[in-house]
């Protein structure tokens, strides 16, 4: 349970990070938006770190 909790946090936080950074390039956002881009993407790293490695590149690699 968590190995699920951390992939689905994981997940989120990537999204929300790739979405700032799309948002700021496509959208004409502030270069402010890029810093809760980064923050975010920091923890998605952060939170795949403290998975077991062979399920976290199983997860990420599809």
């Amino acid at each position: 349970m968590r190995v699920a909790l951390l992939h689905a946090a994981a997940a989120l936080a990537e999204i929300a990070g790739c979405f700032d950074f799309w948002s700021w390039l496509r959208l004409d956002r502030p270069a402010l938006w890029l810093a809760p881009g980064m923050a975010s993407l920091a923890l998605f790293v952060g939170l795949l770190a403290f998975s077991p490695a062979a399920q976290g590149g199983r997860a990420y690699a599809a």
